[in-house]
């Protein structure tokens, strides 16, 4: 039923007249008549007796009047508990994070969330892929590269770098790639996140090229993928950060280097924040403010 009909014979009772409730409702004297008319109607009831004089509550009215009051206090309250606890940052947020994300980079940002919202609650869902926001029941989730299409929104947090490398004994046996086009002649070792098919984005004067690959391996991780590049199975795009000791050492070098490989975006990816919590606002707000190393 219509709150603003109960509101409205509330109202009526309280004040005395139709035109009174009607004034406190912000609608017109015959909508108030017509909204006790209907509710009458509906209880199969007369509620209350008119005259041109006078307005009184039957005994039935009288017992509605006493229930619905309460009832609509009751509504009020809790209004009001829920907007009040929305507002405040506090709650539980269940977040959705690559793995090596979260080792690599976002643990320091993470305590000094926790440090500055200490009754936020975070409950961090690692992943080797990408997080779905629905299937896993996420707040949010961190996701790299192109995102697919969705009713999503997302905030753009930063970019990180990536690398084609190989073996020197890989190289040394299938020779290194002069051009883009002979990488679907090497045995390549592909991330999903890269792309859903297997072409990887390649940079040449600013430009992006997408080149197919002949990708004998795929993987969602990261460390399996570096793995394989070190035991001499083939070319794998791999994080600098997780790559950096391996480059210095010697295990992995770049190859194609007049086509590195374009930066992956990462971003906060969310449902619409019109209707996020205080807690949510706050974490994409605090995320969307750090200086990313």
């Amino acid at each position: 039923m219509d709150t603003n009909i109960l509101q409205t014979y509330v109202h009526v009772v309280e004040e005395g007249s139709f035109a009174a409730a009607a004034r406190r409702m912000g609608i017109s004297r015959s909508q108030a008549s017509k909204y006790i008319a209907d509710l009458e109607a509906d209880l199969g009831t007369r509620l209350l007796q008119r005259s041109t004089r006078s307005l009184r509550m039957t005994d039935l009215g009288q017992r509605y009047y006493d229930r619905v009051r309460r009832i609509l206090e009751d509504l009020r309250c809790a209004n009001e508990d829920i907007r009040e606890a929305s507002s405040k940052v506090a709650g539980r947020l269940r977040i959705g994070v690559p793995k090596i994300y979260m080792m690599s980079t976002l643990q320091p940002v993470v305590s000094d969330f926790m440090l500055e919202f200490p009754e936020v609650t975070l409950d961090l869902v690692l992943t080797e892929g990408r997080s779905d926001l629905h299937q896993d029941g996420l707040d949010a989730a961190i996701m790299g590269g192109r995102l697919p299409d969705s009713t999503l929104f997302a905030r753009r947090l930063h970019t990180v770098s990536a690398m084609m490398v190989a073996s020197p004994a890989y190289l040394a046996e299938a020779g290194a790639p002069a051009a883009p086009e002979d990488l679907a002649e090497r045995r390549c070792l592909h991330h999903s996140l890269i792309s859903e098919t297997t072409v990887w984005p390649l940079m040449r004067k600013g430009e992006v090229t997408w080149q197919r690959v002949n990708a004998v391996l795929q993987a969602n991780n990261w460390e399996m993928l570096r793995a394989a590049a070190l035991s001499g199975q083939g070319i794998s795009v791999l994080p600098e950060s997780l790559i950096a000791e391996d480059l210095a050492a010697g295990r992995l070098v770049q190859v194609l280097v007049d086509h590195p490989i374009q930066d992956v975006v990462i971003q906060l990816v969310y449902a619409d924040a019109r209707h996020a919590t205080a807690a949510l606002k706050a974490f994409i707000d605090f995320l969307t403010r750090r200086k990313f190393a």
